[in-house]
């Protein structure tokens, strides 16, 4: 096995008394892409958001289990959740870059980190976005809003202002579900590009871009985790009847 990032032990969440995740246990390599699928409502967003405890934000859940990152359990009473937050980045559905300029959304992670100082953070801004593979085309337009800027290109904007904080772990929520097929080209070659650096863990509904842009993959159904394997494992000899039914459209 790969060099391990984050590992998870029957993890159980619940939302007052209705249970959405159950019992899951599962490694993820480090600088690998893992990705989740499954149907609509099967807990692989929640489970995302158990990553870097977004759920916490949300009133009435109860979490049991461990999600240990470095050998650490996340959930430790001890742990600073914005600490936490800067390790693990996160990418949304729908972008939401900030009603500021390109320059001042990538700054924005690192001023309040305690970098001021202007040269330092053009270094970071220019960095960021090159990493994003957004620089060529935000280079002259740093101190227009992000919000003049098309939906891809807004995606892109996110995911610099992520790598601005330098993470550990990136987690994308459906990162290219909004976008038309150029964009989410885009989106999946940057996956690819970042991986040489950071653990990236990728929701998707999209089955092709599963095995497009990962190594590992896990189906969920009803907050269980069927099955997790390499992702051509996967998806040409699952080991679960479920799976397959999925995979090749049989489900339901």
């Amino acid at each position: 096995m790969e060099d391990l990032k984050v590992k998870v032990t029957d993890l159980s969440l619940f939302y007052g008394n209705s249970q959405a995740l159950k019992n899951i246990t599962m490694k993820i390599p480090e600088k690998k892409v893992t990705a989740f699928i499954g149907p609509s409502g099967c807990g692989k967003s929640t489970f995302l958001r158990a990553l870097n405890r977004m759920n916490d934000l949300i009133a009435n859940v109860k979490i049991e289990g461990e999600v240990l990152i470095d050998g650490i359990n996340i959930y430790d009473k001890n742990i600073d959740v914005v600490d936490l937050r800067k390790k693990i980045g996160m990418i949304f559905q729908k972008s939401n870059p900030f009603a500021k300029s390109v320059y001042e959304n990538i700054a924005f992670g690192p001023r309040i980190n305690g970098i001021n100082n202007k040269a330092e953070l053009d270094v970071i801004v220019e960095r960021s976005l090159r990493q994003a593979a957004i620089w060529d085309e935000a280079k002259d337009r740093l101190f227009n809003s992000a919000l003049s800027l098309s939906g891809g290109q807004q995606q892109r904007i996110c995911i610099a202002r992520t790598l601005a904080v330098n993470p550990e772990i990136i987690l994308m929520d459906e990162p290219a579900s909004a976008l038309d097929p150029i964009s989410t080209n885009k989106i999946e070659e940057l996956i690819h590009e970042l991986k040489k650096e950071y653990t990236i863990i990728i929701v998707t509904h999209n089955m092709q871009q599963a095995a497009r842009t990962s190594e590992f993959t896990a189906f969920f159904y009803l907050g269980i985790l069927v099955e997790m394997n390499r992702t051509e494992t996967i998806f040409s000899n699952p080991s679960k009847k479920q799976t397959e039914d999925y995979i090749s459209g049989r489900f339901g």
